[in-house]
């Protein structure tokens, strides 16, 4: 509830301020302050559409999504981080082109605009700055493109005043969307790892095997899955070879993988001398996540 409360804030500002940037960039003339409320519209529609996402990925699982819906957060996440790649592209070419073509600035109506735009876009990367998803974590990155964005505005803004180089402005704009590009692969980077199914982040199969090898009665665990739904819910599928009583040993290793942030546990248990029916076992014997004794 929280995090949709959160991105719901950041959208409703993002929208306001959309607004206000029109009504300012009319009265200062400014052209760049009318392009970057376009930017923000756009932000605030993908922000508005996460928030959606958000909410629909918190309903229970059904006999048609038996994993439930968290994967919807994560498609909010790629909306979110494609419209910032596209916005991050834009601003270096526009900036570009404004070095190429220096545009006459009003430069106080900049500065009004500046200090306003940053207080507002505080406000919103504020309300995001502690992200449980990785769907919030893509809207505190918007909010947190625009804050700097906006803090180029302000500061290009009084430099110029007093210096009259117009180049200033385009040139920190750059800067802004570079770090917002690097900051966005990464995130974007999580987020295929997230749908091609690898293992969660900062997770070990060898530790987590070598942990559940310790427990009394456990002869052996082959045949470990690990993966996440949407970078928070964790899940584990695993073969036990164990002759001990199965209730005890399964209540054991559900409380050992949850030290490993592993919620949702499937367990297989197998008689010592079984032969297990998974092909994987049988031809990466010496696998970490195959079988070692058969």
């Amino acid at each position: 509830m929280k995090t949709e409360k959160n991105i719901l804030i950041a959208f409703l500002l993002n929208l306001f301020f959309s607004v206000v940037e029109f009504l300012g960039g009319a009265f200062t003339g400014s052209v760049a302050i009318v392009s970057d409320a376009v930017h923000d519209l756009g932000d605030a529609f993908s922000i508005g559409l996460s928030w959606i996402l958000e909410k629909k990925s918190k309903t229970q699982p059904n006999e048609v999504y038996t994993y439930g819906y968290a994967r919807y957060s994560v498609i909010g996440s790629v909306i979110t981080t494609t419209v910032l790649l596209a916005g991050s592209g834009l601003m270096i070419y526009h900036s570009v082109q404004r070095i190429i073509t220096p545009t006459p600035i009003n430069y106080s109506g900049m500065i009004a605009m500046g200090v306003f735009g940053v207080v507002v876009n505080c406000f919103a990367a504020f309300f995001t700055r502690d992200g449980d998803s990785l769907n919030q974590r893509a809207v505190n990155l918007h909010m947190l493109e625009d804050v700097l964005g906006w803090i180029v505005v302000l500061v290009g803004a009084i430099v110029m005043k007093f210096t009259d180089i117009p180049v200033i402005d385009p040139c920190m704009s750059i800067g802004v969307a570079v770090y917002i590009l690097i900051e966005t692969i990464k995130n974007l980077k999580e987020i295929l790892n997230i749908f091609l199914e690898k293992i969660p982040t900062g997770m070990n199969i060898s530790e987590i095997r070598e942990h559940l090898m310790k427990i009394d009665g456990v002869e052996d665990v082959h045949h470990i899955h690990l993966w996440t739904m949407d970078g928070q819910s964790n899940f584990a599928t695993v073969h036990v070879v164990t002759d001990a009583d199965a209730r005890t040993i399964k209540d054991t290793i559900r409380e050992e993988l949850s030290e490993h942030r592993i919620g949702h546990v499937t367990i297989e248990i197998e008689k010592p001398g079984e032969i297990c029916a998974m092909e994987h076992c049988k031809t990466e014997e010496h696998h970490p996540i195959g079988r070692h004794h058969h």
